[in-house]
This record gives C-alpha cells, sequence and structure tokens, in this order.
C-alpha cells in the first residue's frame, strides 16, 4: 500500500503579488522558481517559491488575488506553516525580521529559542523552526540564514479524530508525542524535513480570503504512486478530484473530515521541465492550453519587479 512522503508544498491566497513576491523574496529569502498562473483561472498569477529548484518540501505558492477579502484563520484550514532553518540563526533573524520591519513572536530574545512567529504582509501566520541537519543533507545551505524547506504544519480541525484517521490510515504519518495544547503530532516516515503535522481543535470558524491557507499538497514519487493514492482516497469515501494533471506534478485534491484541502502530488517533473535551472522564474510560462492566450493573460497581470 502506497503512502506518502511528507509535504510537497503549500498554497496561501495573497492579495498584492509584487507585494507578495517582495516578502518571500527578499525578506524570507527564498527563490521565485516558476512564475506562471493559476490554471483555473488564467487571468490570476501562481507564484512558486523556495530553495534553488523549488524540490518538494520547499515550496510555497500563492494565487494573489487582487480585491478578493480578508481571511480570517481558523478551524478547517492549516493556521501555521512552519519553515526549517539552521540551528543558532534565530538571533538573526529576528534582525533581519527587525530591520524589515515585521513583528514577531517567540525566538531567542523573548526566551524560546526553538521558534520564532510571525505574519506575512496579508497576515499568514508563519513560524521560522531551528532545528538540526538531517543525516541526508550532506551541508547546510550555502547562506547561513537559507531557511531549508518546510519543517511541518499546524492543522486547526473541528473532527479532529477523523483528521488524525486520514494522516495515519490514509496518508502514513505515524503518532509521536505532542506538545502542550496540540491534539495530535504525526511524523511522516517518508521524508527526512518537511515532515511534521501538528493537529489542534478549534472551534474558531475561519474564512477563506488572503492571509489564509487554500490548500495542502504532500508527496509521492511518481504517477504510479499517485494512482494507488487516488484508488485509496476513492476507498475512503472521500471527495476528491480524481488525477489532475498540473504540467509541473500530477495531483489528487480530496477534502478530508475536517474541513481542509488536501492535495497529492508527484515529485515529477519539476520546474526545470520547461526553463533550465538558471533562469527558473524570470519569465511567465504557460501550459499548452493557456499559450495561445498568452496576449491577453499578459495584458490582465500587472508586471512584476524584481
Amino acid at each position: 500500500m502506497s503512502s506518502t512522503r511528507g509535504l510537497h508544498h503549500v498554497t496561501a491566497v495573497a492579495a498584492d503579488p509584487q507585494r507578495n513576491l517582495d516578502f518571500y523574496t527578499r525578506v524570507l529569502g527564498l527563490r521565485l522558481v516558476k512564475k506562471t498562473v493559476n490554471q483555473d483561472d488564467p487571468f490570476t498569477y501562481h507564484l512558486y517559491y523556495g530553495d534553488e529548484l523549488g524540490r518538494p518540501g520547499t515550496a510555497m505558492t500563492f494565487f494573489p488575488f487582487p480585491g478578493v477579502p480578508a481571511g480570517k484563520p481558523g478551524r478547517g484550514q492549516p493556521i501555521e506553516t512552519q519553515f526549517s532553518v539552521p540551528l543558532n540563526t534565530l538571533v538573526e533573524w529576528e534582525a533581519r525580521l527587525r530591520d524589515a520591519g515585521v513583528a514577531f513572536s517567540g525566538g531567542p530574545s523573548s526566551g524560546q529559542s526553538d521558534r520564532l512567529q510571525f505574519t506575512d504582509p496579508d497576515g499568514l501566520p508563519l513560524a521560522l523552526v531551528a532545528e538540526a541537519p538531517e543525516p541526508a543533507e550532506a551541508a547546510e545551505p550555502a547562506s547561513a540564514l537559507a531557511i531549508r524547506g518546510f519543517a511541518g504544519l499546524t492543522l486547526a480541525s473541528h473532527r479532529p479524530d477523523s483528521t488524525a484517521r486520514v494522516l495515519t490510515e490514509l496518508l502514513g504519518y505515524t503518532p509521536v508525542d505532542s506538545n502542550a495544547g496540540v491534539v495530535g503530532r504525526f511524523k511522516s516516515q517518508g521524508s527526512a524535513r518537511a515532515d511534521h503535522i501538528e493537529l489542534i481543535e478549534s472551534s474558531a470558524m475561519g474564512q477563506p480570503g488572503y492571509g489564509t491557507v487554500h490548500h495542502i499538497a504532500f508527496r509521492v514519487p511518481n504517477r504510479s504512486a499517485l494512482l494507488e493514492m487516488l484508488d485509496q482516497v476513492q476507498a475512503a469515501r472521500l471527495p476528491c478530484s480524481g488525477e489532475v494533471d498540473r504540467f509541473y506534478f500530477r495531483s489528487v485534491y480530496f477534502r478530508e473530515p475536517g474541513g481542509m484541502l488536501f492535495e497529492i502530488a508527484t515529485d515529477a517533473p519539476g520546474f526545470t521541465v520547461d526553463e533550465p535551472a538558471e533562469s527558473l522564474g524570470q519569465s511567465l510560462k504557460l501550459t499548452a492550453e493557456h499559450e495561445p492566450m498568452r496576449a491577453r493573460i499578459e495584458a490582465a497581470l500587472p508586471v512584476l519587479e524584481g
């Protein structure tokens, strides 16, 4: 039986694409690895950030919808996205955020040495988690402060027992020791990083909009594994999309009992399928379906600087 191998990507909603680009590249230091469009709404950007190649487990993506109302994190949503950074770097990260005018809590200045919490310009809750390098990582990133990828997520569910069963029985996560205030903490068995899920019970209703996560994706290596997972999703009678070709990966979307939209996505082919690694994110890339619409799409999209 197939199972997932940790997080693939996290997709959230933003209000302004330029502000979003500036924050995630200039403040957090991620690379814009793909500038494309929402395949279901091609007159809206879909921006992907990550490590130098946007590898699975590092890709933070956004639908910037100018004019969309503000959202409210709450039940039925992932409510905190956590990035992994090297040990003993949170003092420097505090200084970096302070210089950028970003308010934060936790961190060494408050006596909390392992986690620094803040929000992006749209109010999306984020955290930097200081972690030791995994054995599979040959060396730390070239930059001493560089985000390695995801550390994990905190999910808010009004049916945490049902959500936990999806994580364990379908997605292959294993329960581990929980922190205070956390219903359950789970670890992926197939990933060295991007592997922890914290599950909390929340009675506060979430509201979609900018500053909230739209969906989270779990990784599988290839299409064969994806189709096996599709069979399992259907056998569990969860509402699902069937197989969807997203060009950079293939996906299955489904709604878990706690209200969150989950996706299962393949590692391949990745973001270098339509442009070389050295120029990732520099030009607008469109699928064959949308290429005939390029002139209209480019006229509708705001120009991004930097």
